[in-house]
């Protein structure tokens, strides 16, 4: 059994700090402390409902739903993704373009969930749709560069630096053969796993409309 953590891009030197990746984080862990304290009924008023979706009922949960969890692991497991690799795309794009980009590529991840399920009763949430959009933009605008990850296989931790081509290909392959492969599951384990194809689809299609010219985009540094 290996776990792979992704810690950042050691390659690229933000030009500011990520403040609209921060003030996601903080948002995600305020919701999930309101989850925690209200209970079930929170959960099913803010989540995605696919079926209250595809009878245009409750739209507003497509933005919503994407700043809820299910426990503990699963925000951390995101808030670490999307801290490896937001902040080099936020610098990239700049602060409102980026947050635009977050929350519409988060409702095109929700859209994609419900149209492979929309007759589901099974709450939806979770920021791992729009943090795959970022991940999309990641690897078409940076795909060399380098991600420090923590890699634990049993009892052996090490850090290693894993092109990010190879490292959200990785990760992409897996998610698309849990939809299209013999084993495929819209929704296997409590993973939406259409939700991330489709985030990280729009990502991919649309990350360069969203980023303005700017030179010192090429420009890395070296660990």
């Amino acid at each position: 059994m290996a776990t792979l953590i992704p810690l950042g891009d050691v390659s690229r030197r933000s030009r500011r700090f990520a403040l609209v990746t921060l003030l996601i984080v903080l948002t995600n862990a305020y919701v999930f402390l309101r989850e925690l304290v209200e209970g079930d009924a929170f959960v099913r008023r803010w989540a995605v409902i696919p079926v209250r979706i595809d009878h245009g009922q409750h739209l507003i949960t497509l933005v919503t739903g994407t700043f809820l969890h299910a426990g503990w692991l699963h925000i951390a497991g995101n808030m670490v993704f999307l801290w490896a690799f937001g902040p080099a795309i936020e610098d990239a794009m700049g602060r409102m373009r980026y947050l635009v980009f977050y929350l519409t590529g988060g409702v095109v991840a929700m859209l994609a969930q419900v149209a492979g399920s929309p007759g589901s009763h099974v709450p939806c949430l979770g920021a791992s749709g729009a943090i795959a959009t970022v991940m999309g933009a990641f690897i078409v605008m940076f795909p060399r560069d380098r991600i420090r990850s923590l890699v634990w296989i049993v009892i052996i931790i090490r850090v290693a630096y894993i092109p990010a081509a190879l490292l959200i290909g990785v990760w992409f392959l897996i998610q698309l053969l849990n939809v299209v492969g013999p084993w495929a599951t819209i929704q296997g384990g409590g993973v939406a796993y259409l939700a991330h194809v489709g985030g990280f689809l729009f990502g991919v299609a649309t990350a360069r409309l969203w980023t303005p010219a700017r030179p010192w985009l090429h420009s890395v540094k070296r660990p």
